[in-house]
């Protein structure tokens, strides 16, 4: 038995609306925001379950007395119903993992998000 109930990735961000904009653009909706500065300091957003945290580094200074090192420091694999059109949705994001077919059945593609996060989008077949 699991003790953990549910787990939602918090990436540390030095700007929080173009990450937002990021996973708009597949889908999440904000359902969350808190002002910080000129700005939004957090953010979450969902949809159908899913849920991803957004801060800033500035609020989590403010909030925690330290910082977290810009981006890189979580990867998010996300499966994707379509994956050409979550491509064609994200448009002109960097690709660091060209496409490519798995030996666990997904069909992948690598993009970095305006936060520096490396999101891996999966589309698996179903059969």
């Amino acid at each position: 038995m699991s003790l953990i109930c549910r787990s939602t990735p918090v990436l540390a961000v030095a700007a929080v609306e173009p990450t937002c904009t990021f996973f708009e653009k597949l889908g999440l909706a904000i359902t969350v925001s808190v002002p910080h500065g000129d700005g939004l300091g957090f953010a979450i957003l969902a949809a159908a379950g899913v849920e991803i945290m957004v801060q800033s580094h500035a609020s989590i200074r403010d909030d925690l007395g330290t910082t977290l090192t810009l981006g890189r420091d979580t990867a998010l694999f996300v499966e994707v119903s379509d994956l050409d059109a979550a491509l064609a949705a994200l448009g002109d994001a960097p690709v660091f993992l060209p496409r490519r077919r798995t030996f666990y059945g997904a069909t992948e593609v690598g993009v970095i998000e305006p936060g520096g996060h490396h999101v891996t989008l999966a589309q698996f077949e179903r059969g």
